[in-house]
């Protein structure tokens, strides 16, 4: 729980720093790749993608030891991170909601660490490892596509997708059951992390570009943490301890909850947003 909370806290705190940073980028000529390389010339963004890279092997570290319900839930509270670090840093104004927010966050996530009992020893059949190759590509195609889409319900749609991708990263780890090359190779789980993780990095960036932070994001968490949660517990056997399994269920939903109303802190918002005044329910602009 440990490595899960701290990869939250990395995570979190990456995006209120790459949000700086961009700010800062953003100043001077040229298209995106020279907004990126005037980005990466500033220690925040190169910072950023550090705790970016630590806050993954923890995730990793974490999905060995714990139920992946657990987990998931761990880094849907990196949106209360996000926020927190967010007003320290931004200056961004916390409604008394929002604040309130975060105190259901940790409160459904000590719920979970009571409950919590060790990762399932289902080590998942190969129909379950191919399935996950197979959702991997589908979010692959679903972000290849979705330059071309435009409406309602594309956000929406696009943070459901990410979700998906992030939620095949979660169970992915759980079915790579060595590191030898040649079994690495061999696995089809180790393609769906890959292609899993980088087409919901693209679903998000081309949500968040064009579309509301507060449904993107929504729909990432609900995408990130139910699926996956029913996988480990269906399929690779998490369980809780004897007894407690009532109060997993509820801090998870709780922790969820808590995150759903921070989801405007998907991407940090600038100090002068409407949002960050009195209305907490006010959707920034990408």
């Amino acid at each position: 729980m440990v490595c899960a909370l701290g990869a939250a806290v990395c995570f979190g705190t990456a995006t209120v720093l790459q949000a700086v940073a961009a700010r800062a980028a953003t100043t001077g000529g040229g298209g995106e790749a020279a907004l990126l390389l005037r980005a990466l010339r500033q220690w925040r963004y190169l910072a950023g993608l550090g705790l970016d890279g630590l806050g993954f092997l923890l995730q990793i570290a974490a999905l060995r030891s714990l139920p992946i319900y657990a987990v998931a839930a761990a880094l849907a509270s990196s949106l209360a991170v996000t926020g927190v670090v967010a007003a320290r840093l931004l200056h961004v104004r916390l409604s008394r909601m929002e604040w309130s927010a975060v105190g259901v966050v940790c409160a459904g996530l000590a719920m979970l660490g009571l409950a919590s009992g060790a990762e399932g020893d289902r080590h998942g059949s190969m129909a379950l490892k191919w399935a996950m190759l197979a959702i991997a590509v589908a979010v692959l195609a679903l972000g290849l596509v979705s330059g071309r889409w435009s409406g309602r319900g594309r956000d929406l749609v696009l943070g459901l997708g990410a979700g998906f991708g992030f939620g095949v990263v979660e169970v992915a780890v759980r079915l790579i059951d060595s590191l030898a090359p040649l079994k690495l190779l061999s696995n089809p789980a180790t393609y769906a992390l890959l292609i899993g993780g980088g087409a919901a990095f693209l679903l998000l960036t081309s949500a968040l570009q064009r579309g509301s932070v507060t449904t993107a994001t929504a729909g990432m968490v609900i995408g990130e943490t139910l699926w996956p949660a029913t996988v480990g517990v269906v399929w690779l056997g998490d369980r809780t301890r004897e007894g407690l399994a009532w109060l997993a269920v509820l801090g998870f939903l709780v922790a969820v909850t808590g995150a759903l109303a921070l989801a405007r802190f998907g991407e940090a918002p600038t100090p002068t947003e409407p949002a960050t005044s009195q209305d907490p329910t006010a959707e920034p602009s990408a």
